[in-house]
């Protein structure tokens, strides 16, 4: 019932969350690129409605007040954001410290 719930009445209030139907398959989030490509499978089934929401939104996904509401300019691409699993390590220097690393990275698929 909780994740029933999220579906029902939460779905519709986030900017690029997409409910699919897959009969007898139990209730998963799964993350794709921008390509449409997977990268990532959470289960849901053990979760309450309030933690999916929080996930959500750890996750980047932007949540509107309403679902015909506007999505801020900065949002349009969320949850597109550099994940640090995917960033290349960083060498050292010749004096053994790793270089700073910079913000401005190019947004990995999410």
């Amino acid at each position: 019932p909780q994740v029933k719930a999220f579906v029902t009445q939460d779905i519709p209030l986030y900017h690029n969350l997409e409910m699919k139907h897959l009969p007898g398959a139990d209730p998963e989030l799964v993350l794709l690129s921008h390509r449409y490509e997977e990268l990532e499978r959470i289960p849901l089934s053990d979760m309450t409605r309030e933690e999916i929401n929080q996930l959500v939104q750890e996750l980047g996904f932007y949540r509107k007040e309403t679902p015909d509401a506007p999505v801020p300019e900065e949002f349009q691409f969320a949850p597109a954001k550099p994940l640090p699993t995917l960033l290349p390590p960083q060498a050292p220097t010749a004096d053994g410290k790793t270089p700073p690393k910079h913000d401005k990275e190019e947004h990995p698929d999410l």
